[in-house]
């Protein structure tokens, strides 16, 4: 019995390509030839490309075949490791549909994460405050994620947020300290209700110190000069109470 290579295809139901491809990485061997010059296949060609179709269907790699070698055995320790990744896929699966519920049900934004995305969309934030909680989204830890969960889920607003959003970067001396002044006791009730943003960086999982690099560097690009300096103002007014 012999077949083409259209034939082999074929029956084993591939394509030319495919037989094609396991001869050049070395999967199949290649076949006599007629005297035409055409390759003649006989059934251990047949049984081997089958086998490398049925295996590339379970998931396994041509390279993790090529592994196993051509002998026709069952390969327990091959079958049992692709079971424990499919498995892992599985999860990650299930988890991203979760995510996904989650995301169609509360119109939840897709840069922010489940902990923490829906509340901060109900959150009436600026373009600049909502970068940064995707910022921070990033280098915060568990506990950190769940502290601005908690404060965006009923964040008191204050008549300085509108005048701090649009606090120009050219506003004069006075301007920027009387709106410090002025938001400092309001700042100081948010810390007093939600005592965890006093280490909201102490989990995070590269560290406090990156962490707070991190932050920095986009309060930097996300403020203009004149609320960076409102910022410091608000700081240095409040470092009494050990709040940096």
């Amino acid at each position: 019995m012999a077949w083409s290579t259209r034939e082999l295809a074929e029956l084993a139901g591939t394509s030319l390509r495919a037989v094609r491809h396991y001869h050049e990485v070395g999967l199949l061997d290649e076949p006599e030839r007629r005297a035409n010059g055409y390759k003649q296949y006989g059934v251990a060609h047949l049984v081997r490309v089958l086998r490398i179709k049925r295996l590339t269907d379970l998931g396994f790699s041509l390279s993790q075949i090529a592994d196993m070698g051509e002998a026709d055995h069952h390969p327990e320790e091959a079958l049992r490791t692709l079971d424990a990744e499919l498995a892992a896929t599985i999860e990650r699966l299930q988890r991203v549909r979760l995510e996904l519920a989650l995301i169609l049900r509360k119109s939840a934004p897709t840069d922010l994460p489940p902990e923490i995305g829906p509340v901060a969309t109900q959150a009436d934030l600026s373009d600049a405050d909502r970068a940064l909680v995707v910022v921070m989204s990033r280098v915060l830890g568990p506990r950190g994620l769940q502290t601005y969960s908690d404060l965006l889920q009923d964040i008191p607003r204050d008549p300085t947020d509108a005048e701090f959003d649009a606090l120009p970067a050219d506003a004069d001396e006075a301007t920027r300290q009387d709106l410090a002044e002025r938001m400092v006791p309001y700042l100081r009730e948010l810390f007093a209700e939600n005592p965890g943003l006093d280490d909201v960086h102490s989990d995070a999982p590269k560290g406090p110190r990156f962490a707070l690099e991190t932050v920095g560097k986009a309060l930097w690009e996300l403020y203009n000069p004149a609320q960076l300096d409102v910022m410091r103002r608000v700081r240095d007014l409040t470092h009494g109470e050990g709040r940096a």
